[in-house]
């Protein structure tokens, strides 16, 4: 284990809080609070993130979510998938990711997926008013994620 922190913001950055995201990883790529955090922006989870989770001590993965409310978050921590079937890269979900880590490179990190609530998946390259409110909070929230994996391995 290398000790080391990955981020992944992911979604369809062209509908609208579908891409919340890539807007999240952006803003904790110029971060402070996360410098030498690794920050990905992905149109979707993919088998090659295996890799990453296997050699990290956290994984953070953020996304949209049609099934909380609007602008509300939540985090979660991501077990593996059991009896996963498809590892195709358009049905891999986090639980998934995290099974193909542990059966390719026999590990990986303690995955949590920070998602929020849409209010629209229009086509649109901006995010509602209610979830572009939103995201200074979650981008903190990642942030005292991060300082807490710190300090654990401090």
């Amino acid at each position: 284990m290398t000790g080391h922190v990955v981020v992944v913001g992911y979604g369809n950055a062209l509908r609208c809080d579908d891409g919340l995201g890539w807007h999240a990883a952006e803003l904790l790529a110029d971060d402070p609070r996360v410098k030498g955090v690794e920050v990905f922006q992905r149109h979707q989870l993919t088998p090659e993130l295996a890799l990453d989770i296997s050699t990290a001590s956290l994984d953070v993965l953020i996304d949209a979510s049609s099934r909380l409310p609007p602008g509300e978050f939540s985090v979660e921590r991501v077990e593996p998938a059991v009896g996963v079937g498809s590892r195709g890269s358009h049905h891999l979900t986090p639980g998934t990711l995290v099974a193909l880590a542990h059966e390719l490179y026999g590990r990986a990190a303690d995955v949590l997926v920070v998602s929020c609530g849409v209010q629209s998946l229009e086509i649109g390259d901006g995010l509602s008013p209610v979830v572009e409110a939103a995201l200074p909070r979650l981008v903190d929230a990642v942030a005292e994620l991060v300082a807490g994996q710190a300090l654990e391995m401090g």
